[in-house]
């Protein structure tokens, strides 16, 4: 199952500047019971948005509707505790195409990266800069560019760079999980068999 092409997201951002956001905060363990990746993004962040009585929380930031678009501004260490895929359908099924953060765990970074989701590790700095422009302009706009790398802040006249895996980095360029990556390889897959002797 494959997903969008990821080439240069131009987007607003929802800020949520809570360190230490696990993933079971992310996607409580009470909505795991599915097999597939899509209906998670209604429960993202299920205890955060909604009361017991599931009444909206409205000073929880994804119920502000002053805030939106396609990336996630994280604080620290974004991503820890159990190694559920779940957290990471979740994000993607809510809309979000991209998470930025100053740390990730591995598992929820490779989680992402399996599924389209871009984890954007930058400086804590130039994460405060961001959280900066965006509390004092919700419209502020960030320019994420695979191709080159980079994390763009346009109304500052700033960018940088983050790391990512090359193989998913082309992946992710192509809108490939890693059936679909094999899948496209059948070709030259069976021509290196066929003159490959046993």
């Amino acid at each position: 199952m494959g997903y969008e092409k990821f080439n240069i997201l131009k987007s607003t951002t929802v800020p949520l500047s809570i360190e230490n956001v696990d993933t079971d905060q992310i996607i409580p363990a009470r909505f795991l019971k599915a097999t597939e990746r899509i209906g998670f993004g209604e429960n993202l962040f299920r205890d955060w948005r909604y009361n017991a009585d599931n009444s909206i929380k409205k000073e929880f930031v994804l119920n502000n509707d002053t805030y939106n678009g396609k990336i996630l501004l994280g604080g620290k260490n974004f991503g820890s505790g159990s190694s559920r895929e779940h957290a990471a359908w979740a994000i993607y099924d809510y809309g979000f195409r991209c998470v930025i953060s100053s740390f990730f765990a591995d598992i929820f970074r490779g989680n992402c990266l399996n599924i389209g989701v871009l984890p954007v590790q930058v400086s804590s700095e130039f994460l405060n800069k961001i959280f900066e422009c965006v509390f004092k302009n919700p419209k502020t706009e960030l320019v994420v560019d695979l191709n080159t790398q980079k994390v763009n802040i346009p109304c500052l006249g700033i960018s940088e760079s983050f790391d990512i895996n090359e193989y998913k980095k082309e992946n992710m360029l192509n809108g490939y999980d890693d059936i679909d990556f094999l899948t496209n390889m059948k070709d030259t897959i069976s021509e290196f068999a066929k003159n490959t002797p046993l």
